[in-house]
């Protein structure tokens, strides 16, 4: 399988909020480290972001499949760097059956794009220790900068 007839386009949030929540389910199963804080987005909040220009959605549209995944940005300048306009992604997901032919650097490099157009200078990704697509993340040029410590403070 290849990238070929995949697109990459911006949507707003009433555009797929409904369409997306399978996938965004099925996302935050498998890679939901604290399993027992239940996925719970809030629309109110997106929509407000977005209003504020401050969100990105991207959808990968693939051929003859429809939406096989997404990817979603916070988009802003940076409190440290106030001439820097920045994109840190939310969320960035591919269905596991379209994963290993080239589609995800597809969907990173078409969203990398995308901001690139609006004049975003810097995109930072995230990425799960347990789905680690660091690798990828470097062949198309990012750099690991900084980690990531998380604490349970209600157990």
């Amino acid at each position: 399988m290849s990238s070929a007839g995949l697109s990459i386009h911006r949507r707003t949030v009433a555009q797929v909020w409904d369409a997306l929540q399978p996938m965004l389910f099925a996302h935050w199963r498998e890679i939901a480290h604290y399993d027992d804080i239940p996925l719970s987005p809030d629309r109110e909040r997106y929509e407000a972001i977005e209003a504020n220009d401050g969100l990105r959605i991207f959808v990968a549209d693939l051929e003859g499949h429809g939406v096989i995944g997404y990817a979603v940005f916070f988009v802003a300048t940076n409190a440290h760097y106030a001439t820097s306009l920045q994109a840190v992604q939310d969320v960035l997901y591919l269905d596991p059956a379209f994963r290993n032919a080239g589609i995800g650097r597809a969907l990173i490099d078409g969203c990398d794009s995308l901001l690139r157009a609006e004049g975003v200078q810097v995109v930072m990704q995230h990425v799960k220790l347990a789905h680690d697509f660091g690798p990828l993340l470097a062949s198309l040029g990012y750099e690991a900068i900084e980690t990531i410590h998380a604490r349970r403070l209600d157990r």
